[in-house]
């Protein structure tokens, strides 16, 4: 893919991440992908090619500027946000128990498990003994009852270990125990709508028409010239292969695996896998967690109209955005089987998770999509896709345009 068929702009000194993201076309193959970044409260990149639908889909319709995917694990940054959002208006403490608020969640030893040992995945509940079909797992009820009666399966706030899918059922009772409200409709009336995003977790039936279709597409195999791709290590390979290995149980929580071009499961709200945006409200997300941001016109989640979003918009507080980006949790995952860093509800830079630099804060979604901030360089990135290609923390189409970024700072 040329320039000729990538759409959308760049400011002034931004056209390497231009150059990089049509090159995810010609050799890391992309088949429909956007990426936005905000600098300074100001977008500075905003680009979409490609189709819609990963396999080209009737009549191979193209990729536009307001076409929003499915996210997978970028979800779950959003979500915490949700956390973070009522500890900082002072309606939820970190350091109290979860059973604090969820009384049922204190069986089978997890009396002492607190909110942040949730964020931080520290919470020992990343797999259920008995998994939940697609249908309880979407139903709001089967999920929470689950993991209250669930034990844990390793020590809750010794060791940590990504809750792939639990996450959902974690986040999602937490904030309906605090509030009333589902998750779903707390991002969309306390996030999306103040900024004026095109985010939602659970999709309103009148906006599934913008949605592409997503699937597995092979990665293209590394040339000479090329980069050469990271092959997993066989430990890691082995506990994804192995049914009984904790890896497997936590990402099959929900068995069968969904159909994620399923409208029933796009209407879902799964605060671990079921988000759905645009780059461009992913990038403007998470502008807004560590500055102002310009007004930006975008549609009312859930409802007509249009609004614009203030000059000088601000989710989170200084102070809170120190706590997001503090370490938590470090070293071995027990369920990614690598060494992981997370803040609250965020991954950290490192060598399993390269963002930006130290200070960068985010999350990526298994298969492609990712989402950050960098305080100290004032950036806000987004970058989805609808090629899923096998991976978890640190795919090459988003990691080469991180590097374009990082080029476009220096």
């Amino acid at each position: 893919m040329g320039f000729g068929d990538v759409h959308g702009t760049v400011a002034d000194g931004w056209q390497p991440v231009r150059e990089t993201f049509a090159h995810n076309f010609s050799r890391r193959g992309d088949r429909g992908a956007a990426v936005s970044v905000y600098h300074q409260g100001h977008k500075v990149v905003d680009l979409w090619g490609g189709t819609r639908d990963f396999d080209g889909g009737p009549g191979g319709k193209p990729w536009e500027r307001d076409t929003a995917q499915t996210v997978r694990s970028a979800t779950k940054g959003v979500a915490a946000a949700c956390l973070l959002l009522l500890h900082q208006s002072g309606r939820l403490d970190l350091d109290a128990p979860v059973g604090a608020y969820w009384p049922e969640f204190k069986a089978q030893g997890k009396d002492r498990v607190t909110v942040r040992d949730v964020l931080a995945h520290r919470a020992g509940v990343p797999a259920l003994d008995v998994p939940l079909t697609p249908a309880q797992a979407l139903d709001g009820v089967s999920g929470p009852r689950a993991l209250a009666a669930q034990a844990p399966l390793f020590p809750p706030g010794a060791a940590h270990g990504y809750h792939a899918q639990t996450y959902s059922w974690l986040l999602g009772e937490l904030v309906l125990r605090v509030t009333g409200r589902t998750l779903g409709r707390f991002v969309a009336e306390e996030i999306a709508w103040p900024l004026g995003l095109d985010l939602w977790i659970g999709l309103p039936a009148g906006q599934e028409h913008r949605v592409g279709r997503i699937g597995a597409t092979p990665a293209p195999e590394p040339t000479a010239s090329g980069a050469l791709r990271a092959r997993p290590k066989p430990a890691v390979n082995d506990a994804y292969a192995d049914p009984e290995s904790l890896t497997r149980r936590a990402f099959a929580a929900i068995t069968p695996l969904p159909d994620e071009n399923d409208p029933v499961y796009r209407a879902g709200e799964l605060a671990a896998s079921g988000g759905i945006a645009t780059a461009r409200a992913l990038a403007r997300c998470y502008a807004a967690f560590v500055g102002d941001v310009d007004g930006e016109a975008g549609g009312e989640p859930g409802g007509p109209g249009a609004r614009t979003s203030p000059d000088g918009h601000r989710l989170l507080a200084p102070a809170t955005v120190t706590a997001a980006r503090t370490e938590e949790s470090a070293g071995p995952d027990r369920v990614l089987v690598v060494n992981t860093r997370f803040g609250l509800g965020y991954m950290l830079h490192g060598p399993s998770s390269p963002l930006l630099g130290p200070a960068s804060f985010g999350h990526p979604g298994r298969g492609g999509s990712l989402a950050f901030a960098d305080p100290d360089h004032a950036v806000g990135f987004g970058y989805v896709t609808n090629g899923m290609q096998q991976n978890v923390t640190a795919d090459p189409r988003a990691q080469a345009l991180v590097r374009a970024v990082r080029e476009c700072l220096t």
